[in-house]
Formats: structure tokens, sequence, C-alpha cells
């Protein structure tokens, strides 16, 4: 059954008040319900911008942005909000409640559920957020990775059908990286469309398939994660540094044809050891 288009931004014009520039230059995009994509760029290139008129936070100048549907200008960030989850770049500008707890239960709260109910499901979140014993502690004492991790829990825990996480690897190390890709998979295997934007190439190697990337407000490219990544033009032009495997690769492209995802450890040494096992010359060395 072919998905639907649960995001559609059609010549998308944007500019900042008081500035010269559009921040965003005739967007076309669209992205399907079930999706798990990588936006990329780098600062200054539009990305936040960008999502922050999946939620409504900002109205298009030009175009429109629909979500779910509903076209942006004509609905509120409240509204929005039960369909689309932001998780801020800057989770200082997130965090408001007193305790860890209140924090996590505060939209549940907001739509409606009874104490009992939110509070269980809070917990359920925070666990798999490795933040059940800061429960009551003042969000304002963690450190900057667990703050990343609550403001991604207070979206989680309501469920949204699009959840967008803006720099979400910054401040984690490489176990809790490993940790956040999983729950990113395990909500995409539900059904869950999610929009990932970061700067951290290796990351979206190892986990993410589809990628857009962006510069000067305009979409440069979008498609296949091996495609786009391993493209010197278009990393030179978003100012961004090709994954390590990618560059590997590209040092043996003329010995090896490599296939899949080989920008995934596995699949890499899956086409190694093919090469090592078939190719008359690799059984020389």
């Amino acid at each position: 059954m072919p998905r639907r288009d649960i995001i559609e931004v059609r010549d998308l014009w944007y500019r900042y008040p008081e500035a010269k520039e559009w921040a965003l230059k005739g967007i076309n995009l669209t992205i399907k319900e079930g999706e798990l994509v990588a936006i990329m760029g780098e600062n200054g290139a539009g990305k936040t911008t960008l999502v922050k008129h999946f939620n409504g936070i900002l109205k298009p100048h030009k175009g429109y942005v629909k979500v779910c549907g509903l076209d942006t200008k004509e609905h509120t960030v409240a509204e929005l909000a039960r369909y689309v989850g932001l998780v801020f770049q800057n989770p200082d500008h997130q965090i408001f409640a007193s305790t860890v707890l209140e924090e996590t239960m505060f939209a549940l709260k907001n739509f409606g559920w009874d104490l009992e109910r939110a509070e269980k499901r809070a917990k359920e979140i925070l666990k798999e957020m490795g933040l059940l014993d800061y429960i009551d502690t003042s969000p304002f004492s963690l450190s900057g990775g667990e703050k990343k991790r609550l403001t991604i829990a207070s979206v989680l825990v309501y469920d949204p059908e699009i959840l967008v996480l803006d720099e979400p690897t910054v401040g984690q190390d490489y176990g809790q990286k490993r940790r956040l890709a999983k729950i990113i998979e395990r909500i995409n295997s539900l059904g869950k469309t999610i929009i990932v934007v970061t700067h951290d190439v290796e990351f979206v190697a190892e986990y993410i398939d589809h990628v857009i990337v962006m510069s000067g407000g305009r979409i440069i490219a979008e498609g296949e994660v091996t495609r786009i990544l391993c493209d010197e033009n278009i990393m030179k032009r978003a100012r961004l540094l090709s994954p390590q495997l990618g560059i590997v690769v590209k040092n043996l492209e003329d010995y090896i044809d490599f296939k899949g995802n080989f920008l995934r450890l596995p699949i890499f040494v899956e086409n190694l050891k093919r090469w090592l096992e078939n190719d008359e010359n690799a059984k020389r060395i």
C-alpha cells in the first residue's frame, strides 16, 4: 500500500524580520509517512528554519507547508504539536519544569491525561532514555547530554506522528548515540516519521539511509546515503566532511564494486570479504 505524503513543502520562501536575505529560497520537499530522513548542511544553511515550519513556529512568506494534510498557515503551534514533536538544538530553550518527571509529564497533562497514567508513561520513557534515576532532580542540574535526552523524552512521551530531532547527538558519547539510534529505529519501526537535523555525518552514515542536503537556504541534493555522502562535489558545496568509510571506499573503488549501504561497517566488511574471497588479485595479497 503506497505511503501518504505526511509533509509537503511547495515553493517555500522565508525571511526573518529585519533580514535582507531570504533564509529559505523556493524549497520543494515531500516526506512520506514512516520515513527516516536526515537533513544536513553547514550552519546557516536553513535546516532549523525549515523544520520550524513543520510545527508552525514559523509561517511561510511564500508557498505552503502541509503536515498530515494540514496547511500550517491555518493552524496554531498547539494544534500542530499533536502531530509534530520538535526537539530543539539547545535543550535550555525547551526545559522549564522543576523536576525531570514534571518536565516529561507536561505535554501529557496538557493533552488531558490523568496524573497516574501520565506518570506511568513518563517513567517508561525516562527509563528508555537512561534518566529514570533523575526523576526528582531539577532539569537544570543535568549535564548537557542528559538535558538533551530529557527534551527528547518530553516529546517521545506523547507519541507524535512526526518526530523532528535538531542536532540530537551533540553532547552524547558513543554509547549514548547507539542508545539514541536504537530508540529512533524502534520508533521508526512503528511507522512514525523521523527527521534528524545534524552535522554528524558518521551518525547519519551508520544509521540513516535517506539524506537531504541544504546550502544557502536551498536543497542542493537528496537521495540515498551512499550516493550523497560519497559525492565530493555535494559535500564540498555543503561544507561537510565525507564519512571515514566513504573515504576508504573512494580509495578502493578501482578494485572493489561495493554493493548496498557500504557506509555501515557490517556491509562494508561483507563487501571486503567478498572481494578477498573471489578476486584473483586479492588472493595474491
